[in-house]
């Protein structure tokens, strides 16, 4: 499982980074976007991603620069000639969007465009595998988050406790993998628990809109393996993100650290931090430093467009 950030400014776009969007890659290659603001299109090509391959649209709310390039992916679709269903999922108001926006342009889709409508906490349908669910966030208008939970995995296989059991090397190996039992030429059945490991769980990835109160996500996202949350200003303008309804490096920080997240990656800049330095001399390592400092148990990295994070599992150790 692998997020890549197409966008990582917020408000607007800078010189060196684009509007808001997120896209992870799952284990069967399906894709799963998290908003789309204005020319997503382009990042989409240039990190090397099929707008083939998306099987889920998630907008976490209806500002602008999360919002403006989902009307432009839709009708690359149909010049594409897609046919497979897309399933858009956003909060209230986003069919009424979509409606008059193809309306106007006289756009008609090639493909089933399914739209579900949020207004409180929901399970959605899983996809590709990963159970998915939408956690209201406090914003200036309605906003979420979500959690994607992937199946659990197979335990590990134990080649010498099937050796003991005389199980002949092969096809049988596979089965039990797989978690069917299996009878041997004598007669004897064979459990997968006789020679795997307990099932192992899968990643959970929590990715949060803009908040600057995201409690309302806090119980879903215990432990997660990754958690991705907005840092629009440094610590020292709390005052600011409240009236924005934005978060702060200590604002995040104390939220990783209440959820226990392994990992946390920082995204959605002001520009006064990525296009030279603001106030003070900050910039997005200043951010990363703040953060970090509120979160000692969590590892902290920050976004940068066309950038990719390879979520690894629980038993395996992070990277450097």
């Amino acid at each position: 499982m692998r997020i890549t950030f197409l966008g990582t400014s917020s408000g607007a776009p800078t010189r060196t980074r684009n509007v808001t969007s997120q896209v992870i890659t799952l284990e069967n290659g399906a894709l799963v976007m998290l908003d789309c603001g204005e020319a997503t299109q382009h990042q989409l090509m240039r990190a090397g991603l099929r707008s083939s391959r998306i099987e889920r649209i998630l907008l976490t709310h209806l500002h602008g620069d999360h919002l403006y390039g989902l009307p432009g992916l839709l009708a690359c679709m149909t010049i594409h000639e897609r046919r497979d269903p897309v399933q858009l999922i956003g909060p209230t108001g986003i069919r009424e969007f979509v409606a008059t926006v193809l309306r106007l342009s006289e756009t008609g889709l090639s493909f089933p465009l399914e739209i579900v409508e949020l207004s409180g906490e929901r399970v959605l349908e899983s996809c590709s595998g990963v159970a998915l669910s939408a956690h209201p966030l406090v914003h200036r208008v309605p906003c979420f988050g979500f959690s994607l939970v992937e199946d659990r995995r197979p335990g590990r296989f134990d080649p010498a406790k099937a050796a003991a059991l005389r199980i002949p090397m092969g096809p049988l190996f596979g089965q039990l993998q797989s978690g069917h039992a299996i009878r041997l030429a004598d007669g004897t059945v064979v459990q997968p628990a006789q020679v795997c490991d307990p099932d192992r769980p899968g990643r959970q990835l929590v990715l949060l809109g803009d908040t600057q109160d995201a409690s309302g996500i806090a119980a879903a996202a215990q432990g997660c393996d990754l958690l991705v949350r907005e840092v629009t200003y440094d610590a020292a303008r709390t005052d600011k993100a409240q009236q924005w309804g934005h978060s702060t490096s200590t604002m995040t920080g104390r939220f990783a650290a209440e959820v226990n997240a392994r990992v946390l990656i920082i995204t959605h800049f002001s520009s006064r931090y990525t296009d030279g330095a603001g106030d003070g001399g900050q910039t997005v390592a200043t951010l990363v430093d703040e953060t970090a400092q509120a979160c000692p148990g969590t590892r902290v990295l920050a976004a940068d467009d066309l950038w990719s994070y390879e979520v690894p599992y629980r038993e395996q150790p992070l990277a450097d």
